[in-house]
């Protein structure tokens, strides 16, 4: 399947988990650490408790969602709305257009970092703007890639790697159910460090 019918098909926890995914491959841009997103991946692993998912976004939000720095870019002000937009209660509706909209700006995030014309970080993992409307497939919703048949064609490396990543979360999902969990969070967090090296490395670049 594609990754857009599988965010069509996706239940609750799988949503969840690809819209957390996205923000915790992420979460470099916001300054946050490692574990900052680890007990709301600990509520996907038992039955839907919206008070824990609830209060738990609430005490990440106190501690990323602070005002964003002067000049800041747009790739941070895209994790920024993806945190924002991630909805309290976790109801199959909303965690689906949660899910799209992280999808999307996960992809134009790691676009927009795109080392073009520089050795980028060896990249062998799998795999818009939150808050809008779309599939991660629509045009100009993932960039320039595009899947096919037989992956992913047109788009940069940054971004083919993140597309295969948010397509083997909600498969890990889709087959396996809570215990693709864990699978899931190990890819995630190969995709983190390959975006904190670039955005470190960007830093660098600047100083």
């Amino acid at each position: 399947m594609s990754l857009v019918q599988l965010i069509a098909h996706a239940d609750e926890r799988g949503l969840a988990a690809s819209g957390l995914a996205c923000l915790d491959r992420c979460v470099p841009l916001l300054g946050g650490d490692d574990e900052i997103l680890r007990p709301l991946w600990s509520t996907l692993a038992h039955p839907a408790d919206a008070d824990a998912w609830a209060s738990r976004l609430a005490r990440v939000r106190g501690a990323l969602a602070g005002p964003g720095e002067p000049g800041e870019g747009e790739a941070a002000l895209l994790a920024r709305r993806m945190l924002a937009a991630a909805p309290s209660e976790p109801s199959a509706a909303g965690l689906r257009v949660w899910a799209d909209a992280c999808s999307l700006a996960a992809l134009r995030i790691h676009r927009l970092l795109d080392p073009a014309g520089e050795d980028a970080p060896e990249e062998t993992g799998e795999t818009g703007e939150a808050g809008e409307t779309g599939g991660a497939g629509e045009t100009g919703g993932a960039g320039d890639a595009e899947e096919t048949g037989g992956g992913v064609r047109g788009g940069s490396p940054l971004v083919a790697a993140e597309l295969r990543r948010q397509t083997a979360v909600l498969e890990l999902l889709a087959e396996h159910g809570t215990g693709g969990l864990r699978r899931a969070h190990e890819v995630t967090t190969e995709g983190r460090r390959v975006l904190r090296a670039v955005v470190s490395r960007r830093a660098r670049g600047r100083g």
